[in-house]
């Protein structure tokens, strides 16, 4: 299959996403504390600023074509991601994670997000080039899903159905309180989990679940490697800062998963019609801008005084289900 990517071409990509990583991490974020709106608002910029650089680089050294197609895969992903958000936030509320360790939980569940979604990405290209028909499969799932989206009033999440928590309610031993921003601990010899490694798994686990719809949407926009893994990992990448700046304004957002609907609709639609009518890049990318940006619109203008997002985030019953979980963790500490 070919690519624009070239060794170098590669080798810039993960020199600047170690780089950025790093800095994240070890200089800007080095002490824990609570990310405030200003301060996630600045970083949600230095990263779309960023993609927007390399997009641009692409662009001399690949063509306008394979960057506009960096820019549609990109913009898809960002979109996507805000399920992803609303998710992380009903977790943190769930594990009552304090607000100065969100950031780094959210930084290793990222790191964690890049390995496992290269992986899909390399699974997904990797059956794409063996079946062609598998676009078929991938165009419908995305259909599918996308008339599921329409069809919902909310989005929902319910973590104590999630399998990683079910596993740590009967197998894990567990400390019943956190440990500073340890998510591993030793007692007397032995290996624990602190709550804050079950609220990384968990995030893990949902982003691989979230991955099989969005992983897909890029193979309707392109097939180059090298455009799919960049354009995804860029996107997830802000969903730190994302997640920082609108945790507090999620309620405003009632239509956008009708927005993010259609577009999982209008791209699977356009993998299933490949053979025989192809959309010009530039297309996609309008459409796709056009129906994010309505369904935001629309959200803003009209949306309801208590929607479902807000009325679910209010919920204090889950915050007292998980401490039961956290205490039966404790209840192992005398295991061997």
């Amino acid at each position: 299959m070919h690519s624009v990517g070239s060794p170098l071409m590669w080798t810039i990509f993960a020199v600047v996403v170690t780089g950025a990583l790093a800095l994240d991490l070890f200089v800007f974020h080095r002490k824990a504390h609570s990310v405030r709106a200003g301060e996630a608002g600045v970083w949600v910029l230095v990263w779309i600023a960023l993609a927007a650089a390399f997009g641009g680089w692409i662009w001399y050294a690949a063509g306008h074509k394979s960057a506009l197609e960096f820019a549609t895969g990109y913009l898809v992903e960002y979109a996507l991601s805000v399920d992803n958000i609303f998710v992380f936030i009903i977790i943190f509320r769930y594990f009552r994670t304090p607000a100065e360790h969100r950031h780094r939980v959210l930084f290793w569940g990222i790191v964690g997000a890049v390995v496992l979604r290269g992986l899909f990405v390399v699974a997904g290209l990797g059956l794409i080039a063996l079946f062609h028909w598998t676009l078929y499969i991938f165009g419908a799932l995305l259909v599918y899903t996308g008339i599921k989206l329409l069809s919902q009033s909310e989005m929902e999440m319910h973590p104590e159905e999630n399998p990683v928590v079910r596993f740590l309610r009967k197998r894990l031993r567990m400390t019943k309180d956190l440990v500073g921003e340890k998510f591993v601990v030793r007692v007397d010899g032995k290996l624990f989990a602190t709550p804050l490694l079950a609220v990384l798994l968990v995030i893990d686990v949902v982003d691989v679940i979230f991955a099989i719809d969005s992983i897909p949407a890029i193979f309707g926009v392109t097939q180059d490697p090298f455009i799919v893994f960049t354009s995804n990992i860029f996107a997830v990448l802000g969903l730190r800062a994302i997640y920082f700046l609108l945790h507090d304004l999620m309620d405003r957002f009632a239509y956008l998963h009708y927005g993010l609907g259609l577009v999982l609709a209008f791209i699977g639609a356009k993998m299933l019609v490949a053979h025989w009518i192809e959309i010009p890049v530039q297309w996609s990318l309008g459409v796709v801008g056009a129906l994010l940006a309505g369904s935001v619109l629309l959200s803003w203008l009209f949306a309801p005084k208590r929607g479902g997002t807000e009325v679910l985030l209010e919920d204090e019953e889950a915050p007292r289900a998980v401490q039961e979980v956290v205490d039966r963790g404790g209840s192992h500490l005398g295991r061997e």
